[in-house]
């Protein structure tokens, strides 16, 4: 196994570890984050599209919206056809939205702090560089 793929797993484990516990005053985790963030940058979705989108299995992203829906963070409709859910911000996550990306902009920052920017530059690329897809 090359030692570059350990690290990487490493630490993605170490940043959702951290970034859930970072959440923890929202009541949110970082999967659910990511379907928050999905949403409030692409606008209203579909459940396809922001599985397919995250690269994440179906029944998994439909649990997670089903609960962030539960709690109030997203609202779904049906769509044009029965089987199509639309999803989006409910209004409490558009308002609550800028606390949140408050909390995980200082996290990122803590995150980040060891490198500069044009070192992140470059890490963006060469993570761009790695895989055909995504």
């Amino acid at each position: 196994m090359n030692v570059l793929f350990h690290k990487m797993f490493q630490k993605t484990r170490y940043l959702n570890k951290e970034l859930n516990q970072a959440l923890k005053e929202h009541a949110l985790h970082a999967s659910q984050w990511s379907v928050l963030y999905c949403v409030h940058e692409h606008g209203q979705m579909t459940l396809t599209d922001i599985w397919k989108y995250l690269n994440v299995e179906a029944p998994t992203t439909t649990r997670t919206v089903n609960r962030l829906a539960e709690l109030g963070w997203l609202t779904i409709k049906q769509g044009e056809d029965r089987r199509e859910k639309m999803v989006s911000l409910s209004q409490e996550a558009v308002k609550d939205f800028p606390t949140i990306e408050a909390t995980i902009i200082q996290f990122e920052k803590q995150f980040l702090a060891g490198l500069s920017m044009e070192e992140q530059v470059q890490l963006i690329e060469l993570l761009s560089k790695m895989a055909a897809k995504g």
